[in-house]
């Protein structure tokens, strides 16, 4: 057992932190309050005149699949061959001993979600997942937290020789696909248990079921404005969730997201507009869109932004205007919705995942130093 004793503890639900200590048993929180009473052999983490944060979560980057010293050859988050691929799953491909996920721990982040790039109109499933342990295996917190489509710019530019070169064709594809998946699944539910009846067997198709039925979402990448609208318009034809992912043009239309109340991921900011598309990108989209009433979480797209600056990230959103309570909220338990793990992950409630960020400081600052960072309940950083 772990007793974190008399530190500043931000849960994440309430904006006023308070004086306490946590204690846990395990991998899990057990008991939150004032001095806790605590078995002879536990082990103490003195937290006087420190911090005390839920470990920090990015719900949109690629780490494992590209990462730390990876050429385009050792990429693995893009496949280049079909634009169509749901059947693709990112645990296939991740890495765990990439050096990125030891430096995303020392930044107290945590747990993230990785999978596909943008390159096609549909890649592949998403995976939620923490940020150390040398087996994929034993590090998902959800094996499947989403289906990455992708709109604008990217799938033009990659596939413009093999058949896709206007946003309009690419949102015909996804339409074209999800139709299929969704006449393939009428026909098994329609044969029953007569496999003779039953359509032949289509791995792409069966990948989109989840999706169909509002297991997982549709994980929307989509900058500008009327591109964030036509997914928002697919998912409704379709009646499946989804959620939008960079949402660079937000801000200025922040009015009419806050009418569809879906979950928003923003980011990666840091860096100058590498594309058109970009061209209006800024730090105040997130602050913009939470004073709206969307739920947003700020993300680094690593390795666009390197995994560990996500608190930074953040940081800069408070600079431009963001404030403080929801700034930290999109790094802890409004990711930790937009992937459906809030039952595990995302505040300091007992019963949760004993993933702990503590800080000499705000995290929000270049200047303070993360003292410890825990994950499942084990001490994976230190720095006194």
């Amino acid at each position: 057992m772990i007793c974190i004793q008399n530190g500043l503890i931000h849960t994440a639900l309430s904006p006023e932190p308070f004086l306490g200590d946590i204690l846990i048993n395990g991998t899990v929180i057990e008991k939150i309050g004032t001095d806790l009473a605590v078995p002879a052999d536990c082990e103490i983490i003195d937290a006087t005149g420190l911090s005390v944060y839920p470990g920090f979560i990015d719900a949109h980057c690629h780490i494992g699949l590209d990462g730390s010293a990876i050429g385009y050859e050792g990429q693995d988050y893009n496949e280049y061959n079909n634009p169509v691929t749901p059947h693709l799953r990112a645990i296939d491909g991740i890495n765990p001993m990439d050096a990125s996920f030891k430096l995303a721990l020392e930044g107290g982040v945590t747990c993230v979600s990785t999978g596909p790039g943008s390159s096609n109109p549909i890649g592949g499933a998403f995976t939620a997942i923490k940020t150390y342990g040398k087996r994929v295996d034993s590090m998902i917190v959800r094996e499947i937290s989403a289906m990455k489509c992708a709109f604008g710019e990217n799938p033009k530019r990659v596939y413009r020789e093999k058949g896709i070169s206007s946003r309009m064709t690419n949102a015909a594809i996804i339409r074209e696909t999800l139709f299929k998946a969704k006449e393939y699944l009428a026909k098994k539910k329609a044969a029953g248990n007569d496999i003779s009846k039953a359509p032949a067997y289509d791995m792409k198709m069966e990948a989109l079921i989840p999706v169909l039925e509002k297991e997982i979402p549709l994980k929307a990448h989509a900058h500008q404005a009327n591109d964030l609208f036509t997914a928002l318009r697919i998912a409704k034809e379709f009646d499946v969730n989804i959620t939008l992912e960079h949402v660079t043009e937000g801000h200025l239309i922040a009015d009419e997201l806050a009418k569809e109340n879906v979950r928003l991921a923003v980011g990666p900011t840091l860096g100058h507009p590498s594309k058109f598309e970009l061209q209006h990108k800024c730090w105040e989209t997130p602050g913009i869109l939470a004073d709206a009433g969307c739920p947003v979480s700020i993300i680094t797209d690593s390795p666009v932004i390197p995994q560990e600056h996500l608190a930074l990230c953040a940081g800069m959103a408070i600079k431009a205007g963001m404030k403080p309570f929801d700034a930290l909220q999109a790094i802890t338990i409004n990711p930790a919705h937009h992937l459906g793990i809030q039952d595990r992950v995302g505040s300091l409630e007992v019963g949760k995942d004993a993933d702990i960020v503590i800080t000499d400081g705000s995290p929000f600052s270049v200047e303070t130093i993360i003292r410890y960072v825990l994950c499942d309940g084990k001490i994976l950083h230190s720095q006194n």
